[in-house]
């Protein structure tokens, strides 16, 4: 099992910044990518960034390149998200998720279902 935290959400502004963090405790060994999901009201819960655990190698959505990164330190166990120039449409309740599997592959990163532990989602709002 991997038990996930995530911390850092609010209310900013548009243009402002929010740095999202995620901690990882328990079997973190097996994961081999962790990722950030958003949901906002009414809408399914959508890609956002995601990092390999090994190489470093970083994954976003069209949306938010260039405005947020994704970093990890293995040291520590936890995955931030850097969120800049933020928009009222980032608005969106924020998930940490791990891929805790024996293997994994590059088109796997925005999938959703290939997350098997998820975080209780930390809420970001945007005001215009």
């Amino acid at each position: 099992q991997v038990q996930l935290v995530e911390s850092g959400g609010g209310l900013v502004q548009a243009g402002g910044s929010l740095r999202l963090s995620c901690a990882a405790s328990g079997r973190t060994f097996n994961i081999q990518a962790m990722g950030w999901f958003r949901q906002a009201p009414g809408k399914e819960r959508d890609f956002v960034a995601a990092i390999r655990w090994s190489g470093g190698n970083t994954y976003y959505a069209d949306s938010v390149k260039g405005r947020f990164t994704i970093s990890r330190d293995n040291a520590k166990n936890t995955v931030d998200l850097r969120m800049n120039t933020l928009k009222p449409e980032d608005t969106a309740v924020y998930y940490c998720a791990a891929g805790a599997r024996s293997w994994w592959i590059s088109t796997w990163y925005e999938q959703r279902d290939k997350y098997n532990y998820w975080g209780q989602g930390t809420q970001v709002t945007v005001s215009s």
